[in-house]
């Protein structure tokens, strides 16, 4: 009897469990049960980590070319592979006729290669990122 009982309150907790699941409520993150449950979240966490990276590490690069008072005026790519699969851009903000440029773009970025890009503005100011 006291099995029987056991096996009912496990079926009730685990009921339970799946109808939280499949009502996605929401964690503190913004991530629903179902997208941590699937995987979901953790390549939303990963994408956001690597955009915060290449981010970072685009500031990093203007920093040093700051530093060695290079002309950024022209808006060059400061790098094709800022971290892997994003490159990093100096562009202006609004853009202008020298932005369109390629001789002024990230190679690999205009051939497909790198699918994300940082772009900065010539005073290390962030434009965008995608």
């Amino acid at each position: 009897m006291v099995k029987k009982i056991l096996i009912i309150v496990c079926i009730a907790v685990v009921a339970f469990v799946v109808t939280a699941c499949a009502k996605k409520s929401s964690n503190t993150n913004g991530y629903s049960a179902l997208d941590i449950a699937t995987g979901t979240a953790d390549i939303k966490i990963k994408e956001k980590a690597d955009k915060d990276l290449a981010i970072a590490k685009a500031k990093e690069l203007w920093r040093i070319q700051f530093q060695i008072e290079t002309d950024l005026s022209q808006g060059p790519c400061l790098s094709n592979t800022v971290i892997p699969d994003w490159a990093a851009d100096i562009a202006h903000n609004p853009r202008q006729a020298v932005d369109e440029d390629p001789a002024n773009q990230c190679v690999l970025y205009r051939a497909g290669s790198v699918h994300h890009f940082v772009e900065l503005d010539p005073e290390g100011n962030l434009i965008r990122a995608e």
